[in-house]
């Protein structure tokens, strides 16, 4: 049997589990009673169950189960996911999952109405045809003659802001262990 340990991330012991039994506590996890799983949740979490359905139940379970066997989430992962939890609450909205960055000497080729256009992102700004821009967005109406999204018309999926590119994207926070694990 392989042992595995915790890496220390939040709420997890510093315990090891089995990967044997980490599958076998999975697997045994749907077969048992509302009444049941309440228990295994306090096992698990030390704490009283919150009032989910037992389906959540389960899947909350399985994610601590697996969080103490494998370990949980980077650090940085976790703070984006309460930046973002704090922007919902705030009623705003938010991006997409992950963080688009545009690292310099990165080379972006966009061919518009027969021609091919090259731009090289720099530390501070853009560089196209040897003249420097601040924002993809001047490059592109560089290009076209009209206001453009320059990450739209480059391609990059999520928006682009500051000299190197930086995306302000969010992902949502984990609101309750439950939803962040499908079994």
């Amino acid at each position: 049997m392989s042992r595995r340990p915790c890496h220390g991330s939040r709420g997890c012991s510093r315990r090891t589990v089995s990967m044997a039994s980490l599958a076998d506590q999975l697997a045994a996890l749907p077969a048992m009673s509302p009444a049941q799983l309440r228990a295994e949740w306090r096992r698990v979490y030390r704490a009283a169950p919150p009032r989910l359905t037992p389906d959540l139940l389960v899947r909350g379970i399985a994610y601590r189960l697996q969080e103490r066997s494998h370990g949980g989430l980077p650090a940085g992962t976790a703070r984006e996911l309460d930046r973002a939890a704090k922007r919902l609450l705030r009623g705003d909205s938010v991006g997409a999952l992950g963080d688009t960055r545009l690292k310099p000497g990165t080379r972006l080729v966009r061919h518009w109405n027969g021609t091919s256009y090259s731009v090289l992102v720099s530390g501070d700004g853009f560089i196209m045809d040897g003249r420097s821009f601040t924002s993809l967005s001047h490059v592109a109406e560089a290009i076209t003659g009209a206001h453009w999204s320059g990450p739209r018309f480059f391609g990059v999926k999520a928006s682009v802001s500051g000299p190197v590119g930086a995306a302000a994207a969010s992902s949502a926070r984990r609101v309750s262990a439950a939803r962040a694990v499908a079994v």
